[in-house]
């Protein structure tokens, strides 16, 4: 796994942009290099600022959306189209503004979907549906992830894997349902670490006062089981994107890239 880098960012407003530009970058690369990128995409408040940047962009025009696929690092097992939901969220911020293939944006089950109120059958069937859509070679069972994003919570969870639960010794499956979350509602599908580690860049995102103690001990060498962010790796890069706020206790040493 790759050594984290940290860009720190004026604000939220400053770090939503930011990450908007790098995503153009790295999917246009994608793009170039193999005909197409595939992105998995995160919730939270930074998450979805991201994606309602990019709707706006200059620079959202130089992508091609028919040639871009989309999965989810975790979901609300809530009913479709449920204003909660991640998917639904992303829909209002970017994804009804932009041609994509609909065949290539792949949410995660509904709890009034195929599986009903059965999480772990859902969980199932996204895991089949990554599966299903792995090249040859790739890393993991999962499709060659370009940039997988997370936002980090103030307890320093990732995608729904939360300190302490039972998902976070997962070494085998790629997508759990999960009972019982500390964060409502309760019910929730999410990728394990082993299916976040096989992305080729992850990139964490976290803005606010908050979320400062996670981050410091996210970069200081925790366990992924006390703090899961700290298992949230990539292959060939780990992208670290903060404002200044949740800055502010970094540990020393980081390699920070730039600020701005």
């Amino acid at each position: 796994m790759s050594p984290p880098q940290v860009r720190v960012h004026r604000d939220q407003a400053a770090l939503a942009e930011a990450t908007a530009d790098l995503l153009v970058t790295a999917v246009v690369a994608a793009q170039n290099d193999r005909g197409s990128a595939t992105l998995v995409l995160t919730g939270g408040g930074v998450g979805t600022a991201v994606l309602a940047v990019l709707a706006t962009a200059p620079g959202r025009s130089a992508i091609d959306w028919r040639r871009l696929d989309l999965w989810w690092g975790d979901e609300r097992f809530l009913p479709a189209g449920h204003r909660d939901r991640n998917h639904t969220q992303a829909r209002a911020a970017l994804l009804d503004l932009v041609p994509l293939d609909p065949a290539r944006v792949h949410p995660m089950p509904a709890s009034d979907g195929l599986d009903g109120p059965d999480p772990e059958a859902a969980a199932a069937r996204y895991a089949a549906e990554l599966a299903a859509s792995a090249e040859p070679g790739s890393h993991g069972g999962v499709p060659t992830f370009d940039v997988l994003l997370l936002g980090v919570g103030p307890d320093g969870h990732v995608a729904s894997l939360f300190p302490e639960q039972a998902a976070l010794h997962e070494t085998v499956r790629t997508v759990v349902g999960v009972r019982g979350s500390p964060k409502p509602p309760p019910l929730r599908i999410t990728m394990t670490l082993p299916a976040i580690q096989s992305a080729t860049q992850v990139w964490l995102l976290a803005a606010g006062t908050e979320k400062s103690a996670a981050i410091r001990l996210a970069l200081s060498g925790a366990g992924a089981v006390q703090v899961p962010a700290a298992g949230a790796r990539g292959r060939a890069r780990t992208l670290v994107l903060v404002d200044e706020a949740a800055a502010e206790a970094l540990p020393p040493g980081l390699d920070r890239i730039a600020s701005q």
